[in-house]
């Protein structure tokens, strides 16, 4: 007598050799595992891949080309508008310039919309990142655009081309006479709060535009700025604009890392190696204090447990609580 499973399964065949079309012959086929079958039915249910997936794209944001035309040369920058732009049409909003846009814009923008808290934490801003020339490598863009004279290191760029320095004034005139200019005639700006940031060459290229055109920024945000630059020729340029000036009306926010000097007792590789940047930032702090123009407000700070190139998220934390705190109307 045969027992049940084994009858179960003679008519399981009987009725699978029923269903076949008496034309076909079916090859045996191997019993899947429990997971295949699984994974297989998933597939099945799952949508097909696609195959040019969306980007991912940040809400409120543009990209804008400006063409250079003195330097015959096209910048993108990226713009983000505050949540309420849209919603309160007769509003204008001050504007926060960053330098190194392809890093510093997504960061900054993150940073802003969380410290901001809807307003209750920061004034709602423009954000304008300022990126690269159009065709040009990172390196190559900054080390020409943000560095004041030619002498620069004795590198190359990862591109191959030999690097070029000392075009910060050339650069700064576009960004006052073509860039800033179609930002505020594109955008609803409070012209009198722009704000700029930047961040080692970029720090130093908003020394060159304090002490070259002061007035062109309301705040300045310099983190670790590459003071060390060409045998430290921004000291001989601060002094040059005090003999030349009796004020300079700005506000200054400095800020950079506790690793960003040197201590040959630790092992530390976070130390510098052999540049005391935090001793050059605090040397131009005095000498610029030691001139007491009356319109500068200065200040400045040594943020603990970072090093150059950990810093700037706190650098930039700290510098829009300073420019924007929160309006209290």
């Amino acid at each position: 007598m045969l027992r049940l499973p084994a009858l179960l399964a003679m008519l399981f065949c009987a009725a699978a050799a029923l269903a076949q079309p008496a034309a076909e012959t079916q090859a045996p086929v191997a019993a899947a595992s429990p997971a295949a079958t699984n994974a297989a039915a998933t597939n099945a249910a799952a949508p097909p891949a696609a195959a040019n997936p969306a980007p991912f794209v940040l809400k409120d944001t543009e990209v804008r080309t400006i063409r250079a035309k003195a330097l015959q040369r096209d910048y993108e920058i990226y713009v983000s508008l505050p949540p309420s732009y849209h919603s309160a049409p007769r509003r204008r909003f001050p504007v926060l310039f960053v330098s190194d846009g392809d890093y510093s814009f997504p960061l900054v923008r993150s940073i802003a919309q969380r410290v901001g808290n809807r307003a209750q934490g920061l004034e709602e801003f423009i954000l304008v990142g300022l990126s690269y020339a159009v065709g040009d490598t990172r390196q190559f863009s900054r080390r020409r655009d943000y560095t004041p004279t030619p002498n620069g290191e004795k590198t190359r760029d990862e591109s191959g081309r030999p690097p070029v320095f000392g075009e910060a004034e050339e650069y700064r005139r576009f960004l006052a006479d073509e860039l800033m200019p179609f930002v505020a005639a594109t955008y609803r700006t409070d012209t009198n709060r722009s704000i700029y940031a930047g961040h080692s060459y970029g720090g130093l290229f908003g020394v060159h535009i304090l002490l070259t055109e002061p007035k062109m920024f309301s705040h300045y945000i310099l983190g670790s700025p590459s003071l060390w630059f060409d045998q430290k020729v921004m000291f001989a340029r601060e002094k040059a604009y005090a003999d030349a000036n009796k004020d300079l009306k700005a506000n200054v926010l400095m800020a950079i890392a506790s690793y960003e000097t040197v201590n040959k007792a630790s092992n530390d590789p976070r130390f510098s190696r052999n540049l005391d940047m935090i001793a050059d930032m605090q040397e131009f702090e005095k000498a610029l204090r030691s001139r007491d123009y009356p319109g500068l407000s200065l200040t400045s700070e040594i943020i603990p447990g970072e090093d150059h190139l950990t810093v700037f998220p706190a650098i930039i934390t700290r510098g829009l609580m300073w420019a924007l705190p929160a309006r209290r109307d």
